[in-house]
């Protein structure tokens, strides 16, 4: 049985960015869950008047960038103006300045939204690619959206993973073959991460989606 207790009253007002590529469904539940209100839209005007945004995705990250070119700007804008904005598994690689994963698949340079300066890496360990499964998180450094859970098991699905330039950037990590940042974030706190799917990973997922809500209706 959980023992995750959702909140009694909506805490904040959350947009879920529909681009074509996100798993909207668990997400929205697990946001909902979490005390949110949540907004599944692709309208730039709906991203000021939320407490926060979520930017989703499942995919190729070439594909994404394409599929959200047109948010582009609202993205920035609401992150420049110290706006809470969430990526998760591509949604966070989307967050940095570039991946090799278009150059692996022989696409040329793909701009990410960089506002997690650094490039997206392909795993080259001895182990199998996509790295899929719950795996251990360290936390590196303080930040809201990893409060109590240190220690913790979350979901991972992916082949590539963020190398951000500034070290502080990384806010969590995990292992396989190799430490890994699990969660990031941008100098000033409002834009952050993470690698694995918070709406796959239980209790560990749920507390993390709570303390973004929370972030949110702290702003």
């Amino acid at each position: 049985m959980s023992t995750f207790e959702p909140p009694a009253e909506t805490l904040a007002d959350v947009v879920l960015v529909d681009y074509g590529l996100g798993n909207l469904r668990s997400a929205t539940r697990g946001l909902e869950r979490a005390g949110a209100s949540v907004e599944i839209t692709d309208d730039p005007e709906a991203f000021a008047a939320a407490d926060g945004v979520v930017l989703p995705g499942v995919g190729a990250f070439r594909e994404g960038m394409e599929n959200a070119g047109p948010l582009r700007e609202a993205l920035t804008d609401h992150a420049d103006a110290g706006r809470p904005l969430f990526g998760i598994c591509l949604g966070m690689q989307m967050l940095l300045t570039s991946s090799e994963e278009a150059d692996h698949e022989g696409e040329g340079e793909v701009t990410g939204l960089d506002l997690v300066p650094g490039t997206n890496v392909r795993f080259d360990v001895d182990r199998k690619i996509p790295h899929m499964g719950w795996n251990e998180l360290e936390i590196a450094r303080e930040h809201p959206i990893v409060e109590g859970v240190e220690g913790e098991y979350a979901y991972f699905v992916h082949s590539y993973y963020a190398e951000p330039d500034d070290p502080d950037a990384v806010v969590a990590t995990a292992d396989y073959g190799v430490d890994f940042p699990a969660v990031v974030a941008n100098e000033a706190g409002n834009v952050f991460g993470t690698q694995f799917h918070p709406e796959k990973s239980g209790e560990t997922g749920l507390r993390i989606l709570r303390n973004f809500v929370e972030y949110c209706a702290d702003r």
